[in-house]
């Protein structure tokens, strides 16, 4: 086969990155559904082979094990999600004018104290304060009350059906993808060489094996979270705490918020009408959990993705400086596939100074 020159070997990369740019650009968000559920068969191809290789059983049938639990675990959390935290919030947003109430009135309170304690000090510069803070607190409040929440929920509510046939498009794609994934694999696998192709299968049998050990490793962390808040929680707001420790679970899994953005508003709170124990109690909560989360993370996600904790810690700390929240989970992937791309020979670090 005649081989292409320089110049026209430049012509046809430069096409390919056009058709690349233009599936980025104009297909991909519309083809999301779709997108997500390749990788979401990707990530659940060992499960379905494991199924496959331990029991005997036919592909199609493992495929259909493996699909079936994922819609079942799928189903369960988001009704978990909607029945408890979405009412939750919606409770809280409705009475958020009373708690700014609560909070004008211990306001109150202070400024009796305050005033009392800077006698000494220039009355308009005690004035000063006093409006500065009002004016503050009424802004809050003002905000609060202008929502009209009835409208913003009644627009989430008519974005149910697109977002339906979404999830709909989602799953049917997500079945078919599981069954046709050996064929589509060598349709891929028959446009490289076999070097390239042996390379490639070490890199994404690599990184399936590892983002399955990393989403195991963040199951067992959250669990350990889980644990560690509805004990606090039993001991500080029993009434609450299963409820509440639920929550913390689900907002846990958000990287670097974690149960901060809970436990850190509710101790707040309480501070602020003047509960100072309870406050106290919910904050050591707080620190006590994002104590556990940052020691047991890099240890547990080392152990099951293959790096050490140094190195995990490292990654996370880089991803979330370069890439935001975001960057916490992909800092660690990054790693993952430079040194699968070293153990495979694509990437050649022997060198020396």
């Amino acid at each position: 086969m005649k081989q292409l020159t320089p110049r026209k070997r430049w012509i046809v990369y430069t096409l390919i990155t056009l058709i690349i740019a233009a599936l980025f650009i104009w297909i991909l968000p519309i083809s999301l559904p779709i997108v997500f559920a390749l990788l979401t068969a990707f990530f659940l191809e060992p499960a379905v082979r494991m199924l496959q290789n331990r029991f005997s059983l036919k592909r199609n049938f493992s495929a259909f094990i493996v699909f079936m639990l994922f819609v079942i675990l799928m189903g369960m959390g988001s009704y978990l999600l909607v029945t408890k935290v979405v009412t939750s919030a919606i409770n809280f947003i409705e009475n958020s004018p009373m708690y700014i109430s609560e909070v004008n009135n211990v306001w109150d309170d202070i400024e009796q104290n305050f005033e009392k304690a800077a006698q000494d000090l220039p009355e308009e510069f005690v004035i000063e304060i006093n409006n500065q803070v009002n004016q503050f607190l009424e802004s809050i409040r003002g905000k609060l009350l202008e929502k009209n929440y009835v409208e913003t929920l009644t627009s989430l509510v008519s974005l149910i059906p697109s977002y339906l046939v979404s999830i709909i498009v989602y799953l049917i794609t997500l079945f078919l993808f599981q069954l046709e994934f050996p064929r589509l694999r060598r349709q891929f696998y028959s446009h490289l060489t076999e070097k390239t192709a042996e390379k490639v299968h070490f890199m994404t049998t690599r990184l399936s094996y590892v983002v399955f050990g990393f989403m195991k490793a963040q199951f067992l962390v959250s669990i350990v979270i889980f644990i560690a808040a509805l004990v606090g929680l039993y001991i500080i707001v029993p009434d609450v705490a299963l409820l509440m420790a639920f929550i913390i679970w689900i907002i846990d899994f958000i990287p670097i918020i974690g149960s901060i953005v809970i436990l850190g508003p509710w101790a707040i709170y309480y501070l602020l009408i003047g509960n100072i124990v309870l406050g106290t109690k919910l904050a050591v909560l707080a620190v006590i959990l994002l104590i556990i989360r940052r020691t047991v993370e890099p240890k547990v996600m080392g152990h099951h993705i293959g790096l050490s904790a140094l190195s995990t810690l490292i990654a996370m700390y880089l991803g979330l400086k370069l890439l935001g929240p975001i960057g916490f989970i992909v800092g660690p992937l990054i790693l993952i596939l430079f040194n699968s791309a070293k153990e495979a020979g694509i990437v050649k670090t022997n060198f020396k100074i």
